[in-house]
């Protein structure tokens, strides 16, 4: 992803061991430092702490971001995700530097994942946010990247379109950065 132009990662490994998942961390921090790209951890903030990650990103169920403040402090990177409006008005109270909305389209990225928010809920969160950045996530792909952009996210969250072919990852990270010229290529999610 890195060398296809992707600054900013989201490393998530919901089934790894903590130990697995903190060596994959320091790797790809070793890797990404050396390439001036930001590495977040999903979920873990013990274990992008340990890492030296430039921070997380939390779901609705993990810890709280005043409390993954006090324990990364002022300078890590927290995003939160939403998946209401309620819960996106909530998170704009937050110590947070971005906020996701999703899942914008279906996906098959999580078997468990909130109801469909779409593009109106997404343009209604726009706003709202004032200047908080918002990152869409949720069954983006490179078709519909442009409307999810249009209605008014600093940026996407993307996976499986650009994982699905291991051996062109480089390459799906640069069309998306040119067919979406627009993106500000702050968040990925892979």
């Amino acid at each position: 992803m890195i060398s296809g132009g992707a600054s900013f990662i989201q490393l998530r490994d919901k089934s790894a061991p903590a130990g697995e998942f903190y060596n994959s961390v320091v790797e790809v921090m070793s890797f990404a430092r050396e390439r001036s790209a930001k590495i977040i951890v999903n979920d873990r903030v013990d274990i992008a702490l340990a890492a030296g990650a430039d921070g997380v990103h939390l779901g609705q169920d993990d810890l709280p971001a005043s409390e993954a403040r006090k324990i990364l402090g002022a300078d890590k990177i927290i995003g939160v995700s939403t998946h209401s409006i309620e819960q996106f008005r909530a998170a704009l109270d937050l110590p947070v530097d971005y906020i996701a909305i999703g899942p914008i389209f279906a996906t098959s990225t999580k078997d468990d994942h909130d109801p469909v928010v779409g593009l109106d809920l997404l343009r209604e969160v726009r706003s709202i946010a004032e200047r908080m950045p918002v990152v869409a996530i949720g069954g983006i792909n490179l078709s519909n990247a442009v409307f999810v952009l249009e209605a008014g996210a600093d940026s996407v969250a993307v996976i499986s379109d650009v994982l699905a072919a291991p051996d062109q990852i480089a390459d799906r990270v640069r069309q998306f950065l040119q067919t979406t010229p627009d993106i500000t290529n702050n968040v990925g999610n892979p």
